[in-house]
C-alpha cells in the first residue's frame, strides 16, 4: 500500500456521513434509498459519499434486478485501520528494535547469505520476511522501478527474480500499478513475527 492511498483512505472517511453510512453497511449491504431514508438525507448526497468511497474501495456494488445495493469491503477496512498504527510506531522499524533483536536478525541474514547471494529462499515466515527486508533496503524510496529494473536488482542476490518479486508484493514492501513497482514506506511492510 502506498502512503497516498492511506492518505486518501483517512481523508476519505473523516466525514461523519461517511462513518455512518459503513456503520450501517457494517450491519449488512443496504440499497442508496434506504441509506437516505434511514440518515434523513437526499439521494444525491447519499449517492455523493458513496462514490467517495468506492473511489478507495471501501465500498463495493451488486445490482439485484433493479436495485443496486452496497456492501462494505470489511477486508479493505481492516488493511488501512492497521496501516496507521504500523507507520507511527513502526513495529518493524530497526530504530526501535532492541540490540538483542538486530543481532539475532543479523545472524539469520548472515547464514541465508553468501558473499552476498541468497543461498536459498528460507521456507519459515519470520526468517523470510527477514530476508526479504535486507534485499529491499537498497531500493529508493519513491522512486518507481520498470519490471526489469526490479529482476535486475533481485539478480544480484538470487536468479530466481519472480519468486522474490511476488514475495515482495505479498508482503506488501511494494507496491505494482501497471507493471510498475513502487517501495512502500517501510512502516507498512508485513511484520516480521517473532517466536
Amino acid at each position: 500500500m502506498q502512503l497516498n492511498k492511506l492518505i486518501a483512505f483517512h481523508k476519505t472517511v473523516g466525514d461523519a456521513t461517511r462513518i455512518r453510512i459503513l456503520s450501517l453497511l457494517a450491519a449488512g449491504p443496504k440499497n442508496g434509498q434506504a441509506l437516505a431514508g434511514i440518515l434523513s438525507l437526499s439521494p444525491p448526497t447519499i449517492s455523493h459519499h458513496l462514490a467517495k468511497l468506492k473511489e478507495i474501495n471501501l465500498v463495493t456494488d451488486r445490482r439485484n434486478k433493479n436495485t443496486i445495493y452496497f456492501h462494505l469491503n470489511e477486508s479493505v477496512l481492516h488493511q488501512y485501520s492497521q496501516s496507521l498504527p504500523k507507520l507511527i510506531i513502526g513495529k518493524d522499524n530497526p530504530m526501535t528494535m532492541d540490540n538483542s533483536l538486530q543481532l539475532e536478525h543479523r545472524k539469520i541474514v548472515d547464514n541465508f547469505f553468501s558473499d552476498g547471494m541468497l543461498k536459498t529462499i528460507p521456507a519459515q515466515r519470520k526468517k523470510k520476511m527477514i530476508v526479504l527486508y535486507h534485499m529491499a533496503a537498497g531500493l529508493k524510496m519513491g522512486r518507481k522501478y520498470t519490471e526489469k529494473e526490479i529482476n535486475d536488482y533481485i539478480t544480484q542476490f538470487h536468479p530466481d527474480y519472480a519468486t522474490i518479486r511476488r514475495e515482495f508484493i505479498v508482503s506488501r514492501i511494494m507496491h505494482r500499478e501497471n507493471a510498475i513497482y513502487e517501495l512502500n514506506p517501510r512502516e507498512l511492510w508485513d511484520e516480521i513475527v517473532e517466536s
